[in-house]
C-alpha cells in the first residue's frame, strides 16, 4: 500500500472564493516554496480535466529533474486530482477536497498517495526525511494559502489592468504571480520586445515614442520596480548606470503617463531605504530627512523623478524597500552557504542596524499600496522590528542550527568593496514603517525568526 500524507486548513472564506483561486493563473508558483529550487516550464491553463503543468526541480545541487503532473477528476467547488506522470517520484496522486462550512468558511483537504522509485531507497530511511520534506512544503502551502486567500477576498478589488516594469526580478516576479491569483490582468514593461510575450516594450534610457503611448492607456495601476543592480563594486560606470537606470527611466515613464487620457489610478515606485544613510541608532520613520553619500542621493533624484505623475493628479507611492529577505535569491541567498557551514559571523562591530523585509510581506505591501487610496508619498516597506547585524547573526545561524562564526573586521570589509561595502554591510539604519502600520497594513511577519522559519521551512 501506498504511503498516504493527509493535511487539512480552514479558510475563511467562502468555498467559491479558495476553488476559484486555485483555477487562476500563478496559484502553482505562490505554493512553491522558496527553498526548493523550482522553475515552471509550462503552466496549465487551469485545472479542469486533461490540463498539464510542467516544472523542473533541483534534487541535488546539480541534478534537475522534470515533473510533469496531469489534473483530472474536476468537478466544481469540491475537487480536483494533479497525478505525476513524469517526475522524481515512482507514484503521486494529489487530491485537492474543498468542503464548504456555511456560507462563509471553508475547508480544503489535501490527501496524497505517493512512493519512491526504488523499493531500496525507502528502506535506506529516507522515508522520514521524505515525508519531512512534504510537511514542510504542506505547512508552507498552508500559511500562504490561508494568508493570500483571504486577503484577496477581504479586499474585495475589482479585477485591475497593472503594468510592472522589473516584472522578472526578485520581488516583481512574485508579484506577478499574485497579482494574477488574485484575479488582476498583469502587463510586463520590458526593455526587449519577446515575441510571443505580452509585455510592452520600453527604452528606460529614452523613454516611450508618440505612438507607443496608446499602449499605456486605461491601467489602472503602475507598479515601477526596474533598474540596474546595485550589487558589486561602484565603478565610475557603475555608478552612471545604477543612477541612470531609476531616474531616467523613472522621469521618462512618469512623463509618458502625465501625458495619457486615461490614467493610472496610482504609481507605486520603488525606492529604498538607502535614502536615509548612515544614521546609527536614530530611530527613522518616513518623515526623517535625507542622508548623505551616493545611495541617498540616488534615492532623491528616483523619488524626484516622480514629479510629472504626481502634478498630473495620479496617486504616488514612493516604496522605500529595506533589504528583501528570500532564499530565492538577495542578501539572503547570497549570505546562506557561509551560515550553512558555520563560516559566517558579525561584520564589524555587528551594532549597525538592518532593516529587513520578508518577500511574503514586500509583495504584499504592494498591494496594500495600491488598494489604500491613503497611501501616498514616502513610505517604508520594512518591517516592524529591526534587528542589529550581530542579532541578525545569531538569529539566523540559530534558526539553521549551526554556531556562528568569527567576525569579519570592518577595515578588511571595506579593502574587498569599499564604498559598496560600506553601504551594505557597514551602515546603519533603523527604520520603522510609520505609513504602512498607521494605514492598517498587518505584517504577515514582522519578526526576524518567525520570517526566517517560514522562508527557510524551519
Amino acid at each position: 500500500m501506498s504511503p498516504r500524507y493527509v493535511n487539512e486548513i480552514e479558510l475563511q472564506v467562502p468555498v467559491e472564493a479558495a476553488f476559484t483561486w486555485h483555477e487562476r493563473t500563478g496559484a502553482f508558483e505562490r505554493l512553491l516554496p522558496p527553498w526548493d529550487d523550482a522553475r515552471v516550464i509550462q503552466a496549465s491553463e487551469g485545472i479542469k480535466d486533461g490540463q498539464r503543468l510542467i516544472f523542473d526541480i533541483r534534487v541535488a545541487p546539480a541534478l534537475w529533474v522534470r515533473w510533469e503532473a496531469l489534473h483530472s477528476d474536476y468537478h466544481w467547488n469540491q475537487r480536483f486530482k494533479d497525478t505525476q506522470v513524469r517526475g522524481p517520484f515512482k507514484q503521486w496522486d494529489h487530491l485537492h477536497l474543498f468542503q464548504a462550512v456555511g456560507e462563509t468558511r471553508c475547508t480544503l483537504r489535501d490527501e496524497v498517495e505517493y512512493q519512491f522509485p526504488f523499493e531500496g531507497l525507502a528502506r535506506l530511511a529516507p522515508t522520514s526525511l521524505t515525508l519531512g520534506r512534504i510537511q514542510r512544503s504542506f505547512h508552507y502551502r498552508n500559511r500562504v494559502l490561508k494568508r493570500e486567500i483571504e486577503l484577496h477576498h477581504r479586499t474585495a478589488l475589482p479585477p485591475r489592468r497593472i503594468l510592472i516594469s522589473g516584472a522578472t526580478g526578485l520581488v516583481g516576479s512574485s508579484l506577478r504571480t499574485f497579482l494574477t491569483s488574485g484575479g488582476h490582468t498583469v502587463v510586463p514593461l520590458v526593455r526587449r520586445p519577446v515575441p510571443g510575450t505580452d509585455g510592452l516594450y520600453w527604452n528606460p534610457s529614452q523613454g516611450f515614442a508618440p505612438e507607443q503611448l496608446h499602449a499605456l492607456e486605461g491601467f489602472h495601476a503602475v507598479v515601477h520596480l526596474a533598474g540596474e543592480s546595485v550589487m558589486g563594486i561602484w565603478t565610475a560606470e557603475k555608478r552612471r548606470r545604477i543612477r541612470n537606470s531609476r531616474v531616467l527611466g523613472t522621469r521618462h515613464l512618469c512623463q509618458a503617463l502625465a501625458k495619457l487620457d486615461r490614467k493610472p489610478e496610482v504609481l507605486i515606485c520603488a525606492s529604498a531605504i538607502g535614502y536615509y544613510g548612515n544614521r546609527g541608532d536614530e530611530l527613522i520613520t518616513e518623515g526623517s530627512e535625507p542622508g548623505e553619500g551616493f545611495l541617498a542621493g540616488v534615492c532623491r533624484e528616483w523619488e524626484d523623478a516622480c514629479e510629472p505623475a504626481r502634478s498630473a493628479g495620479i496617486r504616488v507611492v514612493n516604496l522605500r524597500l529595506g533589504v528583501v529577505l528570500t532564499p530565492k535569491g538577495g542578501a539572503l541567498r547570497a549570505m546562506l552557504p557561509a551560515f550553512r557551514a558555520g563560516l559566517a559571523g558579525r561584520l564589524g562591530s555587528g551594532q549597525q542596524f538592518m532593516s529587513w523585509i520578508s518577500h511574503d510581506d514586500a509583495v504584499q505591501a504592494i498591494h496594500h499600496a495600491i488598494v489604500d487610496s491613503s497611501l501616498e508619498g514616502s513610505v517604508n516597506a520594512t518591517a516592524p522590528e529591526p534587528v542589529t547585524n550581530a542579532e541578525f547573526t545569531r538569529t539566523l545561524a540559530r534558526v539553521l542550527h549551526r554556531f556562528s562564526g568569527p567576525p569579519a573586521p570592518a577595515a578588511l570589509l571595506r579593502l574587498a568593496g569599499s564604498e559598496f561595502a560600506q553601504a551594505f554591510f557597514l551602515d546603519s539604519a533603523r527604520v520603522q514603517p510609520m505609513a504602512l502600520e498607521t494605514s492598517g497594513y498587518r505584517f504577515a511577519y514582522p519578526s526576524l525568526e518567525e520570517a526566517l522559519r517560514h522562508l527557510l521551512g524551519r
